[in-house]
């Protein structure tokens, strides 16, 4: 991620509407956050107008409602259900394409067939209104899909293409732990342009840090002051509240070593009576990236295609071998997914796969928290199920 610069401008409404127009006239898609079926989701937007202002929402376990604000704010809101990975790592994604003719017309001169070329859409999309937890996300897969020896080169085509204007996170929800995650409420790097929403006696405005080079050329362009004390101060003191009110908190003291102890734990049968392994908290996870690969080929012209789509670590199907399933049980496979995310990862990539987004305590039909279940087990270490499976 790029270190950001110290240089801090404010911006009215109208320099906001000004960044938009700018943006979409240097041939950018603008995607931000947008009301549609009474849901804030990640969508194409042309003005200010489209945006969600004077909205917020009311989160908790399995429970998502929004509402009206007092005033009107922009992004006085928490993260909706749609993280910002399906615009860069998206849920059906072709990977190949070939034809009995195409392949003919790259066959080498021992009459070899070719290897299908890679299909890589990559448009140029700006970002508006990323927070902090799913910048800290985006990051987490550029380590895992840039970062190895085997890079996703359709990730990386399109990775190349984005633009970051990134929001500090003023109300977040009542399932929200990223305080505690270090990864928020406020953008420490990876943005071009990081706004902080401030509406006080003095007028509602964005204080504006600079990340990038292209960032700071963008801000030249739009009208802007520069920053004061006091509006230093009052973005300041939104990040203060922010943390005040954040919904949840993940103890991750050896939190590694806690869960590798405990893989016996009885808590992992308990949780498993209510979960419905349905995946639900793997599909609105901004870092998970499990996915499976289809081929179909058309009896009509002899064509293929290979496809890539999300896979879950809670379907039947995921580690299924000629052997049988290695997770046959709801509790294995919950277990996997949580100690995937808070330990093993570690080991793999050198942070935590959770960025405390809160999404999957929101979305889980059954109202799983997974730091209510992380607490239960630090409670009582050691307290093993009297039949384990494995």
């Amino acid at each position: 991620m790029t270190t950001p610069t110290t240089m801090t401008m404010t911006i009215d409404l109208g320099g906001l509407a000004t960044l938009i127009d700018l943006l979409r006239a240097d041939g950018w898609t603008v995607l931000g956050p947008r009301l549609v079926d009474d849901v804030v989701v990640h969508a194409p937007i042309s003005s200010l107008d489209d945006l969600p202002r004077g909205t917020t929402d009311d989160q908790q376990p399995a429970h998502y409602r929004l509402a009206r604000r007092d005033d009107d704010a922009v992004f006085g809101y928490a993260v909706g259900p749609q993280s910002w990975k399906p615009w860069l790592y998206p849920s059906r994604e072709l990977l190949r394409r070939s034809t009995d003719a195409g392949d003919a017309a790259q066959a080498g001169h021992d009459g070899g067939a070719a290897e299908p070329q890679p299909v890589i859409d990559a448009p140029r999309l700006a970002l508006v209104g990323v927070r902090s937890c799913d910048l800290h996300a985006i990051g987490l897969h550029d380590a895992v899909l840039l970062g190895r020896s085997a890079v996703d080169v359709h990730y990386a085509a399109r990775r190349e293409q984005i633009l970051v204007v990134a929001v500090t996170c003023s109300d977040p929800g009542g399932t929200c732990f990223c305080s505690s995650m270090g990864t928020g409420p406020d953008p420490d790097s990876g943005f071009d342009l990081a706004l902080t929403e401030i509406d006080d006696a003095s007028g509602h405005r964005f204080l504006v840090r600079v990340g990038t080079a292209r960032g700071a050329e963008l801000l030249e362009r739009c009208p802007a002051n520069e920053a004061s004390a006091t509006d230093a101060a009052a973005a300041a003191a939104v990040v203060d509240q922010a943390v005040a009110r954040m919904g949840r908190q993940l103890d991750t003291t050896d939190l590694r070593d806690l869960l590798y102890a405990n893989a016996d734990h009885s808590r992992w049968e308990d949780v498993a009576q209510r979960c419905f392994a349905c995946g639900n908290c793997t599909l609105v996870c901004p870092t998970c990236f499990c996915t499976t690969v289809t081929d179909s080929t058309s009896l009509v012209d002899g064509s293929s295609e290979r496809w890539r789509v999300w896979d879950s670590c809670f379907t039947g199907e995921f580690t299924h071998l000629e052997s049988g399933n290695v997770r046959e049980s709801t509790k294995s496979r919950y277990r996997q997914w949580a100690t995937h995310k808070l330990a093993a990862w570690w080991d793999q990539f050198g942070s935590s796969g959770c960025v405390g987004c809160g999404r999957c305590i929101t979305w889980c039909p059954a109202a799983i928290d997974i730091t209510a279940e992380v607490a239960a087990i630090r409670a009582t270490p050691g307290v093993d199920d009297p039949d384990p499976e494995e």
